[in-house]
């Protein structure tokens, strides 16, 4: 990538950039906070290691009121697919946009010196953000040794509270509703429901039915197969790791016994022909249309990785196919284990954005600057709400959506978010998580009991009733059952920049994703074979250093954070 100097453009008169008003329910700091942006239009390079097929170069309306109200606009590069050099290459080079994003590769650019310490510009320049972080500014701090703070976490909002739930194991509610909305709690339950089904209807609209499917593409086959092993056998995610909450002392997670029968009941399901034999060759686009032929009977994965094609499935005018999209549960190896996808780990800070030292002096005073507006009231209703009179009203003293939008968010989403940037800009923002309230009792963001209840397509709200349940999240183990965390989500930590770290985490991740799949697509008699010489692989003397050296982080994070028993 070229680097892209930030360009001041001709200067408007200030009051065409900042006389504004705050949105529906604003708190009023936001217009206060509007009005210390400077004048003159800018633009920023900027670069994130996420994709994103939506961006349209700010020409939605929400990226339009931004720039309106900011004078900033963004020349926005997005990684490709699972592209993952990116950030090498820009440190090879020396050259870098003004803002970054970059997930994972944070301590390349720290050990490169391309990021700026944010310390005292926000100290200065940040109000809403000193606000927002006021009782997390330690977990915004690099590391033990250095304190400064490089990254605005943006991927969790401050305050979160998730009410719904977006993982776990995936059935298709036509599945339930045949078989009588049966209990699904241990993957026998869930096998057993699979099987019942497929043996009733091997086809579906005359095609072949998928029993379960599972995308393994490039890096998703951490959320579509490996992930899974942990969560479920108890564990709550910390990335590749299990974390002894008690010594803090971390190995690489597929260690566990009990992970291994996990992989054990892939390798049966797909022996005995109900685990997609493509799931280790397709590629996202293949998995993504066999969702959306609504052939698919279960998955396990994330809804944001295939919630695209359940809209082709929501929007159809047939009832049986509305039916074909999936509900959510929390599937453990046995009763003995609990899904800990809700566990509390606090704010666990992590992946954001950054300026860097492309950036004069000043540059960097109005990048914060704008970042702060993000972060005021105003900006957060409107990254999260859209516009006034145009995607929400407010009656009564609340936001509310109408229905004829929400109708929109949901069944026709990636137009929708195309047109207006709803949703888009909240991870380039500070911002408040789910849950959280403004000044005016209204929620931030708009994920919260009513407004999820009244997302439901009437198949979702059919099911939940019958399992008792509001929404997904119902179905799953509450928080106050799971314990707290003490570093956070050890995934959300910047990597340790040891190359004895760097060099033997990609060996064990090289290891992991060729014995996974060669084990689970093993006749049965070999699987133990291959499982042990993969164990055996990853207790080479370089890996256990590896953890010993990402031990010592949790150890280091736990003494920053002051969260240690």
């Amino acid at each position: 990538m070229v680097s892209k100097k930030a360009k001041w453009v001709a200067p408007v008169a200030l009051a065409s950039i900042v006389g504004l008003t705050a949105c529906g329910g604003g708190s009023g700091e936001s217009s206060s906070a509007a009005a210390d942006v400077e004048s003159g239009p800018i633009e920023f390079s900027m670069f994130s290691a996420d994709s994103n097929s939506n961006w349209v170069g700010m020409k939605d309306k929400v990226g339009a009121a931004i720039t309106e109200k900011t004078g900033v606009t963004l020349a926005a590069e997005y990684a490709i697919g699972g592209d993952t050099q990116k950030v090498s290459l820009m440190v090879a080079s020396g050259e870098y946009p003004d803002l970054i994003m970059p997930k994972g590769d944070t301590s390349k650019l720290v050990e490169a010196g391309a990021l700026v310490d944010l310390t005292d510009l926000i100290e200065n320049y940040a109000p809403n953000i000193k606000k927002m972080y006021a009782d997390d500014m330690n977990r915004l701090k690099y590391s033990k040794e250095d304190q400064s703070i490089y990254i605005i976490p943006t991927y969790t909002g401050v305050g979160q509270t998730s009410f719904d739930a977006g993982g776990g194991f995936e059935l298709q509610l036509e599945v339930l509703k045949e078989l009588g909305y049966p209990e699904i709690r241990t993957l026998d339950d869930y096998e057993k429901a699979i099987k019942e089904y497929y043996a009733k209807n091997p086809t579906i609209n005359g095609q072949p039915t998928i029993p379960l499917t599972l995308n393994a593409d490039d890096w998703k086959i951490m959320i579509g197969v490996t992930n899974p092993a942990f969560q479920a056998t108890g564990l709550p995610d910390n990335g590749e790791f299990y974390i002894n909450p008690e010594t803090y002392e971390s190995q690489l997670h597929y260690k566990r016994p009990e992970e291994k029968e996990y992989f054990r009941w892939l390798n049966k399901m797909y022996n005995e022909g109900l685990l997609d034999k493509e799931t280790f060759t397709q590629k996202s686009d293949q998995y993504l249309a066999k969702i959306s032929s609504g052939r698919v009977l279960g998955t396990i994965n994330q809804e944001w990785d295939y919630s695209e094609a359940e809209n082709a499935l929501k929007g159809s005018s047939d009832a049986t196919t509305q039916n074909r999209i999936f509900g959510h549960f929390p599937v453990t190896l046995s009763e003995e284990y609990k899904d800990h996808s809700f566990m509390d780990v606090g704010f666990p800070g992590g992946y954001g954005i950054g300026l860097t030292t492309n950036l004069s002096e000043a540059e960097q005073i109005r990048a914060i600057k704008f970042l702060d507006w993000l972060a005021s009231d105003e900006g957060q209703v409107l990254v999260q709400w859209g516009i006034e009179g145009e995607h929400y009203n407010v009656e009564d003293g609340k936001r509310v959506i109408p229905q004829e939008i929400q109708d929109r968010k949901t069944n026709d989403n990636v137009a929708f978010t195309k047109e207006t940037g709803i949703g888009m800009y909240t991870t380039m923002s500070p911002h408040y998580g789910d849950g959280v309230q403004d000044a005016t009792g209204n929620y931030y963001t708009t994920n919260f009991p009513e407004q999820i209840q009244n997302a439901y397509t009437q198949p979702e709200k059919d099911a939940l009733k019958e399992y008792g349940a509001t929404t997904w999240k119902d179905l799953f183990p509450a928080a106050d059952e799971l314990g707290t965390s003490a570093w956070g989500a050890a995934y959300n930590l910047p990597a340790p920049t040891d190359s004895a770290y760097t060099v033997a985490f990609q060996k064990s991740q090289d290891i992991v994703r060729k014995r996974i799949p060669e084990a689970i697509l093993a006749p049965a008699a070999q699987f133990d074979g291959i499982y042990d010489g993969m164990i055996e692989e990853l207790n080479s003397a370089d890996i256990v250093e590896m953890e010993k050296i990402f031990t010592q982080q949790i150890k280091d994070t736990v003494e920053l954070w002051g969260t240690g028993k």
